[in-house]
């Protein structure tokens, strides 16, 4: 072969990749499929979004002491941890995360947070404006079998060098001993800390993110250790946990597992009635009541009490701890027949709302998650009451709502503080089963979760206020500034708008799937086989988005495209309606006007039968001819024979067509928001009556800017709607309407720039 032969080869060969390149980058067909951007199917992780022969995933067990010193607020620990390497991979390093050291001085949180000067700083503000509060980790010891060993530092992480490397089966003990400084949530915030009450200098503690845990190492990309930054939560591995919790003997504690020693921190009485409760499924035991609480927070024991729990296969533990504690159970019954105790510890701050609500909506979120997941897998699942927050971990929640000094709360508060529980009880099925990575993707834990809440809610109560779920609630932030709006598959750091883009555009998309492109029956079937094959298993998106078609055979990747990878937005438009009916072959019908209506005149020609006085032809008739006095709605007996002729010749299918008197509407669409949704039009005819047609999204396959479809009707229409039952998130309803006519809203006149939250039952009593 020649030089030049090479060289033209050569040529060829990068015009063709630089062409298949750029065919690639211009494909903007919205139904192209998403295999190009997922990753490979593999021996973990199948093309059917199922877990792989060969998946694997690591387990780390931890046996803990810790304790609370309630005059410092300190928490001191001790832990042992036993790491399997499951993976195929030799391992040199283990990384930890330490949570807690994202309130220490130096942390990156302050660092990168933004700031800005008002002409009214209050006190707090200012304060807040640079790092107070001595938080963090202080690593007192890290030793294996009695000697210390090697580990770094770097910021949230921790690394512990081996001396030997862990091959695949091999497991490895170390310990550490650790202390840090308990938050105030109410000067600092976060997802754990103490709230003190000061009319009794009483503290309640809800501690969680408190000892050095282990990282999640799995296949896709190693070791999961992206700094914390506050925002993006933690993702870690399955183990069993023995944990022993010592705090003031009049202190109460409710933590993740199962009280391995009843008798030596509860009395015989609190312990009757919880067996009491184990009995009860319809109304809550109180296991201790408002006045024994009461009692308890007026006296402070200088002793101290030791509670042991015991978990198995849990990603993480936390537990809360009172002398102000009120407690409640009752138990709730599975398809398999166990018996999980739905429990709430609150302080009287909290009643009488929380000894209303609380733990049935605990019993409430069990049941309905587990009818559209699986069955919950654990013994128990906590609810405790804790101002300003709400925060999940394995069988445990810390959920707000509190009553006014009278003991009236408002209709927010109310529905506020059963929403968050169902949404944080419900979290025990996204992410602490259903193992997905949050501080990569928040949407695959929030967004899933929220959507199953919004299941959860409707079953509450008819009309229940959802805050996210239904369509129409997302469309004003679908329709936002494009530059301060992410797409869903965003790490948890860097979104915008977190809320809209991690709870309620991804529940809103699940709600969308159900009811208008799936369908129940589909979606419930698919969605369940994702939850169950992905229970005590770390889940990534794509084996979120394979297994809803797999089990569905509905190909969603233009849908996933669309909700997920882009900002665009749902507004589709009725450009235009024509409407025909087929020829009657009866002239003098067709030119009565009695099927189709005649043409308006223009204002031209309106206006030019009084300005033109005396036309030409006036002047002069022998420019008149026949067709200058050809009257295209009179009959002549020409059009009559050519009918009749016409009319002969139909064959009988025409004849049928003929008498079945069907009228014929052409409907031009347009996407203007860019996202291509299912085409769902409501015709009211004359009669009144109405009949919605349903088409689904892959109309817009060859076109997705401008798509007609003629539709059929025995009746004549007078009026068209698009997306009539609110189910697609249509952005502009102007344009969704023929004739078209705009949506009317009202506003309220008012001089106040803010308006209250009005209590209608304080307004009541008063």
């Amino acid at each position: 072969m020649t030089r030049y032969h090479i060289t033209l080869l050569l040529v060829l060969s990068i015009f063709s990749t630089t062409l298949v390149l750029a065919q690639e980058n211009t494909n903007t067909n919205k139904f192209r499929q998403l295999e190009q951007d997922l990753p490979t199917p593999n021996n973990y992780r199948t093309g059917s979004g199922a877990p792989g022969h060969q998946y694997w995933q690591q387990k780390v067990d931890y046996k803990m002491s810790v304790e609370i010193n309630d005059k410092k607020q300190t928490l001191t620990g001790s832990e042992t941890i036993t790491y399997t390497n499951n993976s195929p991979d030799r391992l040199d390093y283990l990384w930890l995360q330490l949570d807690q050291n994202v309130r220490a001085t130096d942390s990156d949180k302050y660092k990168i947070s933004t700031s800005t000067l008002s002409d009214d700083m209050s006190t707090n503000t200012l304060k807040n404006l640079e790092p107070w509060f001595e938080g963090g980790f202080n690593i007192t010891s890290v030793t294996s079998g009695g000697q210390d060993i090697d580990y770094t530092i770097n910021k949230t992480m921790m690394r512990i060098d081996l001396d030997t490397p862990l091959y695949t089966g091999d497991t490895y003990t170390f310990s550490i001993d650790w202390w840090y400084n308990i938050n105030d949530r109410m000067q600092i915030g976060g997802r754990s800390g103490y709230e003190y009450f000061e009319e009794n200098d009483n503290y309640l503690y809800t501690i969680a993110q408190y000892f050095p845990r282990l990282c999640k190492y799995n296949d896709i990309y190693g070791w999961q250790n992206k700094q914390f930054l506050g925002r993006g939560e933690f993702t870690l591995e399955f183990g069993d946990y023995e944990v022993s919790i010592t705090v003031p003997s009049d202190h109460l504690v409710a933590s993740t597992g199962t009280l391995l020693n009843p008798e030596d921190v509860l009395t015989s009485e609190q312990r009757n009635r919880l067996e009491q409760a184990r009995e009860e499924y319809v109304d809550p035991v109180l296991i201790v009541t408002q006045d024994e609480a009461e009692k308890a927070e007026k006296s402070k024991s200088k002793r101290s009490k030791t509670w042991t729990f015991q978990a198995e296969n849990i990603r993480d533990f936390a537990f809360a701890s009172s002398r102000k504690f009120i407690w409640d159970a009752m138990a709730v019954k599975q398809s398999d027949g166990s018996i999980v105790m739905a429990m709430s510890m609150y302080p009287k701050e909290g009643n009488p709302l929380w000894e209303l609500y609380s733990t049935k909506a605990v019993a409430h979120t069990l049941k309905w998650y587990s009818h559209y997941t699986f069955d919950y897998p654990y013994p128990v699942a906590w609810s405790i009451n804790s101002k300003r927050i709400g925060m999940e971990y394995p069988m445990i929640c810390f959920n707000y709502g509190r009553v006014e000094e009278d003991g009236t709360y408002s209709k927010r508060t109310k529905y506020g503080m059963i929403s968050v529980i169902i949404h944080e009880v419900g979290h025990n099925y996204f992410p602490m089963i259903v193992n997905s990575d949050e501080r990569q993707w928040t949407w695959m834990d929030e967004g899933l979760n929220t959507f199953v809440q919004y299941l959860a809610e409707q079953q509450w109560s008819r009309n229940y206020p959802s805050r996210r779920g239904q369509a129409h609630k997302i469309v004003d932030y679908m329709k936002g500034d494009k530059s301060n709006i992410s797409p869903i598959m965003t790490n948890s750091e860097s979104i915008h708008q977190f809320g809209n883009n991690a709870y309620g555009k991804p529940a809103t998309a699940l709600n969308i799937l159900r009811e208008t492109v799936m369908g129940r029956e589909l979606f419930d079937h698919a969605f369940k086989t994702y939850s169950k094959r992905w229970m005590f298993k770390h889940p990534a998106p794509a084996d979120f988005f394979r297994t809803m078609e797999d089990a569905s055979a509905v190909d969603l990747d233009w849908f996933w495209r669309g909700w997920f990878y882009t900002t665009d937005h749902v507004d589709i438009a009725i450009d235009n309606v024509s409407h025909s009916t087929p020829s009657s072959f009866d002239p003098d019908l067709e030119k009565s006007g009695a099927i189709s209506p005649p043409d308006r005149i223009d204002i031209t020609t309106l206006r030019n039968q009084t300005a033109i006085k005396e036309t030409y032809e006036d002047q002069d008739s022998r420019l008149i001819d026949f067709y200058s006095t050809y009257d295209p709605n009179k009959v002549y007996d020409f059009e009559r024979e050519e009918y009749k002729a016409k009319k002969k010749n139909l064959t009988d299918a025409e004849k049928t067509a003929l008498k079945s008197n069907k009228h014929y509407y052409q409907i031009d669409f347009s996407n203007i928001g860019g996202l291509v949704m299912p085409i769902i039009v409501e015709f009211k005819y004359q009669d009144n009556s109405t009949e919605i047609y349903r088409i689904p999204a892959e109309i817009w396959n060859k076109n997705s800017e401008k798509v007609s479809k003629v539709f059929v009707t025995s009746k004549v229409v007078s009026q068209i709607t698009l997306d009539p039952y609110l189910e697609t998130a249509d952005t502009d309803r102007d344009n969704n309407y023929y004739p078209s006519q705009s949506e009317m809203s009202r506003f309220d006149v008012f001089e106040s720039k803010q308006r209250s939250r009005p209590n209608l039952m304080q307004k009541t009593k008063k």
